[in-house]
C-alpha cells in the first residue's frame, strides 16, 4: 500500500511538472499572490517580532492544549453551545449524521472548511441522501468538478477563467466567454436560496478562543456569515490545534493570517461566534455544535521535536513559496494538506509508512520557513520526519542495502580509489540512472579520484 502511494506520487509529479499549461496557470496565480503579499506584509512595523510573538503564543497553547480545550468547552457550553469530541474522521462523520437525523435534515449548506475535507464529509452525507452544497466560490467550483481542493486557501487555483467559464456553460448554460463578474453573479444566483432553505449550516473555524468560548471565522465572500445565520442548526468542525488563549490574540493572528494568506491587511468578513442565538438576539441558529477533531493530531503532539507543526494557521504561504508545489501542483500530494506543511503533518496524521515520501518532496531551500507567519521551522521538521522513517525501519530493503554498501565503501578509501572513472560511470548508468531522473544527465566521475591526484601532485613536487 505505502509503496503504491509513493509510486503514484512520483508518477503524477513527473507528469504534472511538464504540463506547460498547468505551470502557466499556477505561475500566473502565484505571481499575483506574491505581489499582494509584498504589500500586505509591509504593513507590519516589525514582522519578525510579530512572528516570534505568534510562535510563542502557539507554543504556550500547544504545550497546555488540554487545559485550553477544557476552558473553551466550559465557556462555550455556558451560552448554550454543545461540544463533541471526535477521536477520528469516522467519529466526526457519525456525530454529524446523528445531528442530521435528529433534525430530519435533507439539505446542508457548507462554508469553506479544510477539516470537512479531511474527514471526507461531502461524499459521506451524499451517500446518506443529504444534499450538501459548498458556498465558497472556489469550493463550489471544485465540487461541480467532483475534485478535491487544490490549495489550502484557493481551492480552484489550478483553473483558468476560461476553464471555469466552460464549466459554467456546461452546467448552467452561461456564455462560454463569460466574464469573471458574470460567473460570480451566476454562482450567487444559484447559491442564494440555498442559505434560506438549508436545514443545517456547516463551517470550520480559523481559531478557537479559550477565554470566551468562541470560534473565529475569517473570509472574503460573506458565505460563512450566511451559513451560520439562516439555518436553524450550525455545526463547526475544528481541529483541536486551532485553539488560542484569548480574544485579544486575534489582534495578532487575524492580520498575520490575512497578510500571508491573501496579501490583505484584514479579510473582508471577520466573525466571532459564541454559541446559539440568545434570547435578546434577532438572528443566528437555534442550536450550535462545535466538533473538536483529533484525527491524528495527538500523534503529532506526542512528537516533542515536530509538534510545532500544530502551530500552523493554514495561511497557505508555504505552498505559494515552495518550488516543488509550484511544479507538481496540489492534487499530486493526494492529501488534504499540501505543500511543505502538508509534507510535515500528513505522515503523522495519516501514517508515516504511507506518507513518509512527502518529507522527501522538498529542496530544503528554507523558503517555507522564511515565509511562515508563526515561524515554524518546516525544513528542519521535514528532516526529522526522514530520520523517524529510518528509525522506525520504514525504508525499503533495496534502499537499505544500497546505503549499507555505500557506507561500507565510502569509509574505506582504498576501495573508492581501486576503480577508475570508467568503471564508476558504468555503475552509475547501470544502477542509478532511473533514480536520477530522465530529465537530468548523470554526473561524470573523473578518471582519477581527488586523493590520487593529490598524491601524484605531491610526488611531483618532490
Amino acid at each position: 500500500m505505502a509503496q503504491r502511494v509513493a509510486e503514484k506520487f512520483l508518477k503524477e509529479s513527473a507528469s504534472k511538472a511538464f504540463d506547460l499549461r498547468h505551470r502557466d496557470i499556477i505561475t500566473h496565480n502565484i505571481d499575483r499572490y506574491e505581489a499582494a503579499f509584498e504589500k500586505g506584509k509591509s504593513k507590519f512595523l516589525d514582522l519578525a517580532h510579530a512572528k516570534k510573538k505568534a510562535n510563542a503564543i502557539k507554543w504556550k497553547t500547544i504545550e497546555n492544549l488540554d487545559r485550553y480545550l477544557v476552558e473553551f468547552e466550559a465557556n462555550f457550553t455556558k451560552r448554550g453551545g454543545k461540544v463533541i469530541w471526535a477521536n477520528d474522521a469516522e467519529e466526526a462523520r457519525q456525530e454529524i449524521w446523528k445531528i442530521a437525523e435528529q433534525q430530519s435534515a435533507r439539505s446542508i449548506i457548507k462554508s469553506k472548511s479544510m477539516a470537512t475535507e479531511e474527514i471526507e464529509l461531502n461524499h459521506f452525507l451524499q451517500d446518506k441522501g443529504i444534499e450538501i452544497v459548498e458556498s465558497d466560490l472556489g469550493e463550489y467550483i471544485v465540487q461541480l468538478l467532483d475534485q478535491k481542493p487544490y490549495h489550502i486557501v484557493t481551492p480552484a487555483m489550478h483553473l483558468s477563467q476560461e476553464d471555469i467559464a466552460k464549466l459554467f456553460h456546461e452546467k448552467f448554460g452561461t456564455p462560454p466567454e463569460a466574464s469573471a463578474e458574470e460567473l460570480t453573479a451566476e454562482a450567487r444566483k444559484n447559491l442564494r436560496h440555498r442559505y434560506t432553505t438549508a436545514d443545517i449550516g456547516i463551517t470550520g473555524a480559523n481559531f478557537l478562543i479559550a477565554d470566551t468560548g468562541s470560534i473565529a471565522i475569517t473570509e472574503n465572500e460573506g458565505n460563512a456569515r450566511l451559513t451560520t445565520t439562516f439555518p436553524k442548526t450550525h455545526i463547526a468542525i475544528v481541529g483541536i490545534e486551532k485553539i488560542i488563549p484569548s480574544l485579544g490574540d486575534l489582534d495578532l493572528f487575524w492580520p498575520l493570517l490575512a497578510s500571508h494568506g491573501t496579501g490583505q491587511n484584514l479579510t473582508v468578513y471577520n466573525s466571532i461566534l459564541s454559541g446559539p442565538r440568545q434570547p435578546n438576539e434577532t438572528d443566528g441558529p437555534e442550536e450550535m455544535y462545535v466538533i473538536l477533531l483529533d484525527n491524528g493530531r495527538t500523534n503529532l503532539l506526542a512528537q516533542k521535536e515536530q509538534r510545532q507543526g500544530l502551530y500552523c494557521i493554514r495561511c497557505g504561504a508555504c505552498l505559494n513559496a515552495c518550488p516543488i508545489y509550484k511544479n507538481i501542483g496540489g492534487h499530486t500530494y493526494n492529501t488534504t494538506y499540501q505543500g511543505p506543511i502538508g509534507s510535515l503533518i500528513s505522515p503523522h496524521l495519516q501514517g508515516m509508512k504511507e506518507f513518509k515520501h512527502l518529507s522527501y518532496a522538498s529542496s530544503l531551500c528554507g523558503k517555507c520557513t522564511e515565509v511562515c507567519p508563526v515561524a515554524i521551522d518546516i525544513q528542519k521538521m521535514l528532516l526529522l520526519n526522514r530520520r523517524d522513517a529510518v528509525q522506525e525501519d520504514l525504508t525499503s530493503a533495496p534502499e537499505k542495502r544500497m546505503w549499507k554498501g555505500f557506507a561500507y565503501f565510502i569509509r574505506k578509501r582504498k576501495f573508492v580509489d581501486m576503480f577508475g572513472g570508467k568503471f564508476k560511470n558504468f555503475i552509475m548508468r547501470r544502477f542509478f540512472k532511473k533514480a536520477w531522473g530522465t530529465q537530468r544527465e548523470l554526473p561524470e566521475f573523473a578518471e582519477k579520484s581527488f586523493s590520487r591526484q593529490w598524491e601524484e601532485q605531491q610526488r611531483n613536487k618532490e
